[in-house]
């Protein structure tokens, strides 16, 4: 049984002391490093473990001043990844639940998230951003890897990335055929699971000469959900996934290179597996379904001239977001919600970079324009109307008085139009000076941000009295119509500052860096906003500030950091080891007003995080691969004050204390003409405690998960059995309060499958 009661407690002796040692495991080659007499040649690094992007970052994590976890093709296929969530808690500090539908996509990392509205974590697919963060739980076929970048990345990538940014990469055509000049090559994978799940993907590469390749991908997986609703017996989390991608890579010089990806995925869900605190079940009466559709094309041209390299990364999205939802996850009847967003974004980056001695450089110019259009009507049901409105409103009448509803149920309308558009100008200079880099980067973020919003409400109510013997009737109608416009501009100096001391295959750092994120409006205001209008219809008075109430401001932080990589015996040894604080004014936090279904962000007056983290990658012999990552970080407030009750030093709800990722792999090779070998590995995940609330009182414990994947492989083909969670543990990934009744979400429990892959043409 997991107790989530009050009460704080240190992080585990355990962790730290693992910790401790792996890092006392890794210093000796850093000081090995410096005074080796046999250098390690570059070919003999293993870059697959530490390359990051090209376009704005050296190819070598072990220059550069920057925390970074890489997932590689093999590592992904082992840990059954298909998408971004699917890492999490494998890269330290960085966790994104699974819980909800796939429009939530809410990412922490070291202590820095956010619930709704923007992401405090960038996403680059394929190097084309993706802006809003329903968009970010997408299932993709044929990765080829992933990098996980934690800290503030905002001087070079601007907006929304004060705690990170994810990189998710797919396989390239013109690599993947590598090896002849033209030829067809062919990827089918299929999993099954239980209970019932499935998956399935087709890819065709193609590549017509040395300079130009093609590809296409279809992938496709359905699940009939892990819960039952108890109101009907009906699943909860049913999901229905599909992606399209279309890749063409040219290559017309060693000098030019030009990329096109079109991407098409549909999602759909059904149910929100929220159970009811009071009674354990899931059990509600309405429908919750949540649909999504999403188009992203993008080109990214390549130019290398003497001396300089200029690239350019145009972006467009499409998104077409439709969510329907049971708000108060109960049998009775108080409120609906629909929420349909459409939203067209472009984006548009323009990066030089050259080098010239010890002096290199790299300078940008980036614009995005957003039009979004979101309706969100809520309907408020009969159990709402007379629990929310008439229970407030009777009581304070005159004696003989009281009033009723003349219908069953009302829509709240709401709609916005919300334009967003920015601009930035930013740069970076480094300077080698022995064994010490310098280097100092600016970016001037300028974003205007505005909503249109129409608010209307036709409904009647009958007021009866008694005058003298006699009852009298009043009708009185409801009849709001509001609309409005309202508008911020945000300007910004992003400064970063970092030296690094180099080793041989190895380097030192310390940076100091500024982080942003973008400020908002809440539209699910809105409902309340309409119920305070209509209350003072009936003569409760109520004091409201419409922009005061919607309105949110940027964040803004300060991360210092200290860190190292290490890369030692020819590559069999690679570690990488941060500590950081980072200060936050105006952070972002999700809360539930009381006597309501809604929630807004707010900004926090200041907090602070402070922790570290550690990767260790280890292969003590040719067949044996061993991964440890561990993160630790302690979040709280340290000025806020919320409803009159002092907050400070309290957790930052929602992201956990400590993230812990162990895995172990050994491949036993076969002699036979059709068999390479049989793999095993096993890994544990671990995350925890994480605060589901500002005040504190309810948290998750830290907790485990065990999972173990066997693979056997063939020339060309290789056969997966694999199983999850296979201690069955029981864990919370979601907790919230809803008119004062609390509700959770339980993570997936014990599963697995097998899953087969087929690659022709290699």
């Amino acid at each position: 049984m997991i107790s989530e009661q009050t009460s704080r407690h240190a992080s585990s002796s355990r962790l730290r002391s693992l910790v401790l040692s792996a890092l006392a495991a890794a210093m000796p080659c850093v000081a090995s490093a410096e005074v080796a007499t046999d250098s390690v040649p570059p070919a003999e690094v293993r870059l697959d473990e530490v390359s990051v992007t090209a376009v704005k970052q050296a190819s070598s994590l072990l220059r550069q001043p920057v925390t970074a976890t890489i997932f590689g093709r093999r590592e992904l296929q082992a840990a059954g990844v298909s998408g971004m969530k699917g890492v999490s808690g494998m890269a330290p500090n960085f966790y994104m639940p699974d819980y909800g539908s796939k429009m939530t996509s809410s990412v922490y990392v070291r202590g820095i998230g956010a619930r709704i509205d923007q992401s405090a974590v960038g996403l680059n697919v394929d190097n084309i951003p993706i802006l809003n963060k329903n968009g970010y739980d997408l299932d993709m076929a044929d990765l080829d890897r992933i990098e996980v970048l934690r800290g503030p990345q905002s001087t070079l990538y601007g907006r929304n990335t004060i705690a990170g940014l994810i990189n998710v990469y797919t396989l390239s055509p013109l690599n993947r055929l590598a090896g002849v000049d033209r030829g067809i090559g062919v990827r089918v994978m299929a999993d099954g699971a239980l209970p019932l799940a499935l998956r399935g993907s087709l890819s065709i590469y193609g590549k017509a000469s040395e300079h130009f390749g093609a590809s296409l991908t279809g992938y496709t997986s359905s699940s009939r959900g892990y819960f039952k609703n108890a109101f009907d017996g009906s699943r909860t989390g049913r999901t229905d996934d599909q992606s399209y991608r279309l890749k063409l890579q040219w290559r017309p010089s060693s000098r030019v290179s030009v990329e096109n990806t079109t991407s098409l995925s549909y999602a759909w869900q059904d149910g929100y597996p929220y159970a009811f605190e009071q009674t354990g079940e899931i059990n509600y009466n309405a429908p919750v379904t949540y649909k999504r559709t999403s188009l992203t094309e993008g080109l990214m041209v390549r130019w290398a001239a003497p001396g300089f390299t200029l690239t350019s990364i145009t972006g467009f999205n499409y998104l077409d977001d439709d969510l329907h939802l049971d708000q108060d996850f109960l049998p009775a009847s108080f409120f609906t919600l629909r929420q349909h967003i459409v939203e067209r974004s472009i984006t548009q980056d323009f990066v030089i970079s050259g080098r010239k001695g010890v002096y290199s450089w790299l300078a940008g110019v980036y614009g995005f324009y957003r039009a979004q259009r979101m309706v969100a009507p809520v309907e408020m049901k009969a159990d709402g109307i007379e629990e929310l409105i008439l229970a407030n409103v009777n009581p304070i009448l005159p004696a003989g008085m009281s009033l009723s509803w003349d219908e069953d149920a009302f829509t709240l309308g709401s709609s916005f139009d919300m334009p967003a558009k920015g601009f930035a100008l930013y740069h970076r200079s480094a300077v080698d000076l022995g064994r010490f880099s310098l280097a100092a980067s600016l970016r001037l973020e300028t974003e205007h941000t505005a909503m249109r919003y129409w608010s209307t409400l036709n409904t009647s109510a009958t007021m009866t009295m008694m005058r003298g013997p006699m009852p009298v009737a009043i009708q009185k109608a409801v009849d709001i119509d509001d609309t409005d416009r309202l508008a911020q501009k945000f300007t910004e100096l992003l400064p970063t500052f970092s030296v690094t001391y180099n080793l041989r295959n190895s380097a030192l750092y310390a940076s100091v860096s500024r982080g942003y994120k973008a400020g908002g409006y809440n539209t699910q205001m809105f409902s309340d906003i309409l119920q305070s209008r209509m209350m003072e219809e009936f003569g409760r008075p109520a004091e409201y500030d419409v922009d005061k109430m919607t309105s949110y401001l940027p964040e803004t932080s300060w991360n210092y950091e200290v860190g190292g990589h290490v890369s030692c015996n020819k590559g069999r040894v690679y570690a990488t080891f941060a500590a950081f604080l980072i200060d936050v004014r105006d952070q972002q936090v999700t809360l539930f007003p009381e006597e309501s279904t809604g929630r807004y962000m707010a900004n926090a007056g200041r907090t602070r995080s402070l922790g570290a983290e550690l990767t260790l990658r280890y292969n003590p012999a040719p067949r044996w691969a061993l991964h440890l990552s561990y993160g630790f970080t302690n979040a709280t407030f340290r000025h806020f004050t919320n409803e009159g009750i002092d907050l400070s030093g309290n957790r930052v709800p929602y992201a956990p204390a400590n993230t812990l990722f162990l895995s172990a792999r050994h491949f036993f090779p076969l002699r036979s003409a059709n068999l390479r070998g049989i793999s095993l590995e096993a890994n544990l995940r671990g995350t925890g405690s994480i605060y589901w609330d500002e005040e504190n009182l309810y948290r998750q414990p830290f907790y485990a998960q065990l999972g173990a994947t066997a693979t056997i492989e063939g020339r060309g083909w290789s056969a997966e059995l694999w199983g999850r969670n296979l201690t069955d543990t029981k864990f919370s990934v979601f907790r919230f309060e809803s008119m004062g009744n609390g509700f959770r979400q339980r993570g997936l429990p014990i599963r697995g499958g097998i899953t087969l892959r087929v690659a022709l043409g290699d």
